[in-house]
């Protein structure tokens, strides 16, 4: 009998190197790495409707609730089966990390890595691709309601609205609940100037043996359409990684910059960026 993949799972900030991450990954013969991955949304969908359905809620509660994990479990496991006879799965879904106790019902103790960048250079990476997309319409731009008209209003937009202030949010609570010792963090900047340490730490936590990649000679496996994601969708990687030097002083300004740390302070202390 074909014996289910073992899956795992990515959980990252936005512009923080989770594309690249899959990428290298997906080099490792025995990983099969997901695009941005669809599978929780087909979770979410059928938990709602066990919810709700009187057919469900008429039964024996403790047998629904098992079976329904049970359909949850072989429903994920049948998916990436259909995609790939690789025994590893890395799915990348932005929500995994903040839905651990859903997600821990279904496959106990699962293993989730997080990528995460210094938030100023997140920021960075949304103002220049907005720069360079002048011509294209984007909902956060409207002159007269003076809405995103300056950098300044378009970073506290960002901040207080999906896909990074949502993001920053749950990253958060993550921290808040204690979930955070569950999960394998990687920053962005130590991945592109110590590859090789981090990814000997990430095949530790996976609890795999390690793989010794090219990262000279990096190869775009995955395959996305980043118009369906608007002008902010950049899924294509880089080739090489080296070390990467901040530009958000550049393309924000310094008191930016300062404001960004400052509202953000938690997050610069638990993950040791400096001003």
């Amino acid at each position: 009998m074909k014996k289910s993949p073992t899956i795992f799972y990515q959980s990252s900030l936005p512009r923080a190197g989770s594309t690249l991450l899959q990428n290298i990954l997906h080099e490792n013969p025995t990983i099969y790495s997901t695009p941005t991955d669809g599978v929780l949304e087909l979770i979410f969908a059928s938990r709602s409707n066990y919810t709700s359905s009187p057919e469900f809620k008429a039964q024996d509660a403790t047998q629904m609730k098992k079976a329904f994990l049970s359909f949850c479990r072989e429903g994920m496991s049948g998916y990436y089966e259909s995609l790939t006879d690789r025994p590893y799965i890395m799915s990348k879904s932005r929500g995994w990390g903040i839905h651990y106790g859903f997600l821990n019902e279904i496959f106990p103790q699962p293993k989730i890595i997080c990528m995460v960048r210094d938030l100023r250079d997140v920021m960075c990476s949304m103002e220049k691709n907005f720069r360079k997309n002048q011509h294209k319409s984007d909902n956060i731009l409207n002159w007269s309601e003076m809405k995103g008209t300056t950098t300044i209003k378009r970073v506290d937009t960002w901040m207080q609205s999906p896909p990074v202030g949502l993001a920053v949010e749950r990253l958060n609570e993550i921290i808040r609940q204690g979930i955070d010792k569950n999960i394998h963090f990687v920053k962005f900047e130590e991945l592109c100037s110590n590859p090789q340490t981090e990814f000997k730490k990430i095949y530790n936590y996976l609890g795999l043996p390690y793989f010794e990649h090219d990262f000279n000679n990096i190869k775009q496996y995955t395959q996305e359409d980043d118009s369906v994601y608007g002008i902010y969708g950049d899924h294509t990687i880089q080739s090489k990684l080296t070390p990467q030097k901040s530009k958000a002083k550049d393309v924000l300004g310094a008191e930016l910059c300062k404001a960004i740390y400052k509202n953000n302070e938690w997050f610069y202390k638990y993950f040791n960026y400096k001003f």
